[in-house]
């Protein structure tokens, strides 16, 4: 699937889902339109054989009522009406018979009996002399003979059996009610499951789909974060869709390039220092033999130009060495010296170091909470809390409160210090991390600084794969480092 674009898996992905669920559903409508087809098949079919039965019900009284009539009055318009009324009657009961076994036993029962009446009657025709044939009815008592044709019983009966074959429809169109019943309910189970695993399977597939496409896309998002922190040392290699990697292969490029030019931009920054360094040490001995006034002494106006000069001079060489500090933080953070160090003693000693410019500003330092031993390089993390602190001591009015508190915050250890200064800008939060950026909110007594305290400490931190933020604070600046501890 790598060769698969990121449009082409997720329209794949879309119409999979999209099958799935369409399956689920023309399964359960084709499974219950035969369940609703085989019901109304049923509900016909239950029609007619009630009105069968019920066609049986009358055609057994008419039958009873013809035979119960010819054997008082003898007419052979009876006979012939019992005839015709049975012949009615056979292809109901036939239908009846075709329901099932008990409507079959029934059924017989009922065949039985009216053939035992149609025996009788026809032997009710006795032969004549002239015209072949007479009719007359039999005396009584020969229906109650044992030979084969109807009894008293029978004429009795013939309804009897309609109605248990009415019964027996009745119970029998219940078992077809109770059965389809069932199979209704077996579908609509049959079919709740086939949604359930058509919603699982969309689920299970959105899911994988989602996973392989947002994985090079977090990884993206993080490569991006790591080129706008200028951490360019770790490849980037992004997995997943064709045109996603094709991405990554020109975000890693773009790596590449940013770190061919921040190696281009230390080169200058080390050869112009160095190559400004040799004639501004002439000029400041040539400035210094002037005032000592080797070359003869000098007036007042002439020493003040010297004296310009030699501040001009030292404020230039001062600049130049912290290009070099500077340059010199980029390289040396690449390289840790770890050993198990404890924060609470080292910022301690560090507060000590500061006592003496403190106390010119009437500052307090309060130092609070405890974290536990983190794996550092302590030369850096020295150098780090030093700036702070130091920019802290500069920029708080006279009387005010420096406080520095660490905690542990899961797999990392927070130290956060807050001063009482000015404070930095909403939308100078993150600039302040640039290289000589000083921000706009100075007391006017503090002097001007280097601006490169915090790069170096954004430095320091990142190589020991932490994070530095200046927080959004009401009342003074607000810094924040976050430190891994494992």
């Amino acid at each position: 699937m790598h060769h698969l674009s990121f449009r082409s898996i997720l329209l794949a992905s879309f119409l999979l889902i999209t099958a799935s669920l369409a399956a689920a559903v023309a399964g359960g409508w084709h499974g219950m339109e035969t369940v609703v087809r085989a019901i109304q098949e049923d509900k016909q079919r239950a029609l007619a054989l009630s009105a069968a039965a019920r066609q049986l019900r009358e055609r057994s009284v008419n039958l009873e009522r013809s035979a119960r009539q010819y054997e008082v009055l003898g007419e052979p318009a009876l006979a012939r009406r019992f005839e015709a009324t049975l012949a009615e009657a056979l292809p109901a009961l036939a239908l009846l018979e075709s329901a099932g076994p008990a409507l079959t036993s029934a059924g017989a029962a009922w065949r039985a009996c009216a053939d035992r009446i149609a025996a009788w009657l026809a032997s009710l025709a006795i032969p004549g002399p002239t015209d072949g044939v007479r009719e007359q009815p039999m005396p009584a008592t020969a229906a109650g003979r044992g030979d084969g044709l109807a009894t008293a019983d029978d004429f009795r009966h013939l309804g009897a059996l309609a109605d248990r074959l009415a019964a027996a429809l009745d119970h029998h169109l219940g078992e077809r009610d109770l059965a389809l019943m069932d199979t209704l309910e077996r579908e609509r189970r049959a079919v709740a499951l086939q949604i359930l695993a058509a919603l699982l399977l969309a689920g299970l597939l959105a899911a994988l789909a989602g996973g392989w496409l947002l994985r090079p896309l977090g990884r993206m998002e993080q490569a991006i974060g790591e080129l706008g922190e200028n951490r360019l040392t770790r490849p980037i290699d992004i997995d997943g869709p064709a045109d996603l990697r094709r991405l990554g292969e020109r975000l890693d490029w773009l790596r590449l390039r940013l770190a061919e030019l921040e190696a281009d931009r230390g080169r200058v920054l080390r050869h112009v220092s160095h190559e400004l360094k040799t004639p501004l040490a002439s000029l400041r001995e040539g400035v210094a033999l002037l005032e000592d006034g080797v070359l003869g002494p000098l007036e007042p106006e002439q020493r003040e130009v010297t004296a310009i000069l030699a501040h001009s001079a030292h404020t230039l060489q001062t600049r130049i060495e912290q290009l070099l500090r500077l340059n010199a933080s980029q390289f040396d953070a690449r390289s840790l010296h770890l050993q198990p160090t404890a924060l609470l003693p080292l910022l301690r000693k560090i507060g000590e170091e500061q006592r003496l410019p403190a106390r010119a500003r009437r500052v307090t330092i309060g130092l609070a909470g405890d974290a536990p031993i983190v794996h550092a390089d302590a030369g850096k993390l020295h150098s780090v809390f030093s700036n702070l602190l130091a920019n802290a001591i500069a920029f708080s009015p006279t009387g005010g409160h420096i406080r520095i508190e660490l905690r542990r915050a899961g797999e990392n250890v927070v130290i956060d210090c807050r001063d009482e200064g000015p404070g930095i800008a909403p939308d100078e939060l993150e600039r302040i991390f640039e290289p000589f950026y000083q921000g706009r909110r100075s007391p006017p007594s503090s002097a001007g600084g280097s601006g490169i305290g915090l790069a170096i400490v954004r430095e320091f931190i990142g190589a020991h794969r932490g994070r530095v933020r200046a927080l959004p604070s009401e009342l003074g600046a607000h810094f924040r480092i976050e430190l891994p501890h494992a």
